[in-house]
């Protein structure tokens, strides 16, 4: 069943929930949050992912600031897991209410097209849709906003893959296909995003996107023995102590941060080649993790961390001409004992 491949529209992902959800109950992930919303197991014998499918009235996220697709809700190797629920209360319509890797395109404005739209007028968030601006202020990334049109999603499932494809026609002009292949290696537990968004429309799609992540290991708190290392000695803009230290090409977390305290700062130091995106976060008292990497530069790079999870933002600017295609890759390399 799970070697079959689907095709189905936003309205039609429901029906791969119903092949999967047999197998779902015996997994690993089989205690993974929610688990009534529309989704598929991947499994190579070593490694389990649960992935939600975007869906517009049973998606597990149907908000406005992410992307739709893959969306992973629980992923486990060598007895632990990588992602889960960071947030204290489930909400499918809140910008939060999702789990990692995930990810937002964020343009200069926040929002294609949203500094020149008038309240009321069409802008245009990249694997969500079209949207509706709601005032004179600047774009709000906590703000759902009102959906005008979600374009055609269309789901292609395997074994150990899921292919997301997005088809949007805006009044605005922008137009795209974005597609992204999630795999899961078949051995160990290497999951690879692999994204190509081709520009259909008549202007150039000028856009940073960025993977959240949202790690969440073993849903240990953040605090001692976790820490994030880079190729480059780490360079943020603000203080990170007494919760966090520099210490050579990592950040080290000293203290056990209290619900609602962040350790957050955007980070200098990488260079302008892919070598710089590689990027580690660790439990050195377990030892298990994640390393992430990708074939692109970092054109920006942004900590976000709380009790609950550790975010490293790399984003990866993006520069499509009329007509154009621009592809990229990131992967994530789950290790454990």
């Amino acid at each position: 069943m799970l070697k079959r491949i689907m095709k189905c529209g936003v309205a039609g992902v429901a029906m791969i929930f119903s092949a999967f959800a047999v197998q779902a109950q015996t997994a690993n992930c089989a205690s993974t949050p929610n688990m009534d919303h529309p989704h598929v197991l991947l499994s190579n014998g070593e490694a389990e992912m649960l992935v939600f499918l975007p869906d517009s009235e049973r998606g597990y996220y149907r908000s406005t600031r992410f992307d739709w697709s893959g969306v992973i809700g629980c992923a486990t190797y060598k007895g632990h897991n990588y992602w889960g629920e960071w947030f204290p209360h489930y909400d499918a319509t809140v910008n939060d209410s999702i789990t990692g890797p995930v990810e937002e395109f964020r343009s200069e404005d926040g929002g294609l097209g949203y500094g020149t739209a008038k309240p009321g007028d069409p802008f245009v968030k990249i694997g969500v849709g079209v949207l509706r601006k709601a005032g004179d202020e600047p774009y709000q990334f906590g703000h759902k906003y009102d959906i005008v049109d979600l374009g055609h999603w269309t789901v292609k499932a395997k074994k150990r893959s899921v292919t997301f494809e997005h088809l949007l026609k805006s009044p605005t002009g922008v137009t795209y296909k974005y597609v992204k292949e999630l795999t899961l290696s078949a051995h160990g537990a290497t999951i690879t995003l692999h994204h190509t968004l081709k520009n259909l429309g008549t202007a150039a799609i000028v856009t940073d996107v960025y993977d959240h992540d949202f790690f969440m290991l073993d849903h240990q708190p953040t605090g001692p023995g976790m820490q994030i290392t880079f190729p480059f000695a780490p360079e943020p803009d603000q203080p990170l102590d007494p919760q966090a230290v520099v210490d050579g090409k990592s950040i080290v977390y000293k203290q056990e941060l209290e619900p609602h305290k962040t350790v957050s700062a955007y980070i200098k130091g990488y260079g302008s080649t892919p070598a710089s995106y590689d990027i580690k976060v660790e439990d050195t008292n377990r030892h298990f993790g994640v390393e992430q990497t990708s074939d692109q530069p970092i054109a920006k790079f942004y900590l976000w961390s709380i009790r609950t999870t550790i975010s490293p933002e790399a984003y990866i600017h993006l520069d499509v001409a009329p007509k154009a295609a621009q592809s990229w890759t990131i992967t994530y390399r789950l290790f454990g004992e």
